[in-house]
């Protein structure tokens, strides 16, 4: 009789474990599955309070490259890098020069009558008619070269494969190199999971670089030594989000931070301190979760931002707020 009612509870068992296993089965079906509770919604964070939008804009530009690249503005014109060749566009949109180049460029930046174009991990020098001018000796095959840029006496080489950041002098030759590691263990160097690490030189030349993984912007002297950061890691218009961002950044005129972001993209402007200040463009402009767009400001603080996945320039001019009483 006691073998029996053992019998009986391990049928039982078996009974309920095979409903649970069943039920487990169907809920797991993706027309039964019920809502993920550690999922995380961005659509909350892609409007933006019109308020916060300084900026609207005025014109855009359909570009002919198959594969953009980079955007710059120099002396009133554009300069625009793909495929195999750079583009000087005026500002009115009006093509005005191809320079050919021997490859496809990774980066471009102009410094008085030179421009500095990264192809196959090296420095092309060329002058504003379109000659090439010299060639620097590559880095090494590990490198990704991905920003350039340049002041009086140096030029300074974003180098995304090895993580770190590469002075030259205006003949080419390497002067250092550093990987953003701070001596008092503050933080831990280049943290780059993709391939997003930019860098620019401010008005009053002091060079800054993005550290993307850890959402910050870090003001270097030119031998790498780390002068001061801020970050902000925050899905809030605030701050940045994401693996790796922002991915671009330069300068306005007045020393305030222009970025722009990927994922939840949006441009948006910095003040020095780094406080948020204002939005360029929110997400509603650009394609959901595609490519943050490069970009450059003219003399006059407006915006040109490369467009990947719409292939445009697209021009953004400050609005004519209306000051309250």
């Amino acid at each position: 009789m006691k073998n029996k009612g053992i019998v009986i509870f391990l049928i039982v068992l078996a009974v309920v474990i095979v409903a649970i296993i069943a039920g487990d089965y169907l809920s797991d079906k993706p027309d039964k599955t019920g809502p993920n509770p550690f999922e995380y919604n961005v659509d909350n964070f892609k409007t933006v309070d019109s308020t916060l939008i300084h900026y609207k804009e005025t014109k855009n530009y359909r570009i002919t490259f198959e594969k953009p690249v980079a955007i710059t503005v120099s002396d009133e014109n554009i300069y625009l890098a793909g495929d195999n060749k750079i583009q000087v566009i005026g500002l009115d949109g009006s093509l005005l020069q191809e320079i050919a180049l021997t490859g496809k460029p990774q980066a471009v930046e102009v410094f008085g009558n030179e421009i500095f174009v990264a192809i196959s991990n090296a420095i092309n020098v060329y002058n504003k008619t379109g000659n090439l001018l010299k060639t620097w000796p590559a880095l090494t095959d590990s490198a990704l070269v991905t920003s350039v840029a340049a002041s009086a006496t140096s030029v300074f080489v974003a180098d995304a494969g090895n993580r770190k950041v590469h002075r030259y002098n205006h003949a080419g030759q390497l002067l250092a190199s550093f990987d953003g590691k701070a001596a008092e263990g503050e933080l831990h160097g280049f943290i780059i999971p993709s391939p997003y690490f930019d860098l620019d030189i401010n008005p009053d030349g002091d060079l800054w670089v993005v550290n993307p993984g850890l959402h910050a912007l870090e003001n270097y002297t030119e031998e790498g030594n780390l002068r001061e950061h801020w970050n902000n890691t925050s899905m809030l218009l605030e701050g940045f989000s994401g693996c790796c961002n922002p991915a671009h950044f330069c300068f306005l005129p007045d020393g305030r931070f222009l970025t722009s972001e990927k994922g939840l993209v949006r441009i948006k402007i910095h003040k020095p301190s780094g406080e948020f200040d204002c939005v360029v463009a929110a997400p509603a402009k650009f394609k959901a979760e595609g490519e943050a767009p490069d970009i450059a400001v003219d003399e006059a603080g407006n915006v040109y931002a490369l467009d990947f996945d719409k292939k445009m320039i697209r021009v953004f001019e400050k609005k004519q707020l209306v000051q309250s009483n």
